[in-house]
């Protein structure tokens, strides 16, 4: 099994657990902030879909989705257009609000989508590729390709988990 097949099936796994955590919840369950001041399940998802799209296009040289498919406008998030969710405030959290889970799962299917295109067409060479030299190492392609999928990860687990919290309390 090549890398770049392995990488696809673990963003697969998200795409799954995304649509795990988002689906049959209302508004209310989506946007619900534990202790009043947590990150929503709606933050979450729209957190690790920005991060993906915005690190995966940078990597891949083309635009994000959020802005050339208007995503942002139809999120209409009282924030910038750019922005992903890095190093939110409570207020920014709170301001990630949305109607229906499908808006999440449509934005981060269409994000998946692209993630995987640009994958399948991925070379052993390419995960050497430096795509960051902010960094001491700078960042390789494979580098870059594992952290989102890390970082995704451990938000769509906190997404299940909050779901979880929130069905415990309704039974």
């Amino acid at each position: 099994m090549l890398a770049k097949d392995i990488l696809i099936d673990a963003y697969g796994r998200i795409q799954e657990e995304v649509h795990s955590a988002v689906q049959g919840l209302d508004p209310d369950a989506l946007c619900h902030r534990p202790g009043g001041s947590g990150n929503s399940i709606a933050w979450l998802v729209w957190h690790l879909t920005r991060v993906q799209d915005d690190h995966v296009a940078d990597a891949g040289g083309f635009e994000q989705l959020w802005l050339s498919q208007d995503w942002a406008e139809r999120f209409g998030l009282d924030l910038p257009r750019a922005d992903t969710g890095y190093g939110h405030t409570s207020g920014q959290v709170a301001r990630v609000r949305v109607e229906s889970g499908s808006l999440l799962t449509g934005y981060h299917d269409a994000v998946h989508e692209r993630t995987v295109d640009f994958l399948r067409g991925l070379t052993a060479k390419d995960f050497e590729r430096v795509v960051d030299e902010r960094w001491d190492p700078p960042v390789t392609l494979g580098v870059r390709l594992v952290s989102v999928l890390s970082d995704d990860l451990q938000h769509v687990g906190q997404a299940a988990y909050l779901r979880g919290l929130l069905q415990s309390a309704a039974s």
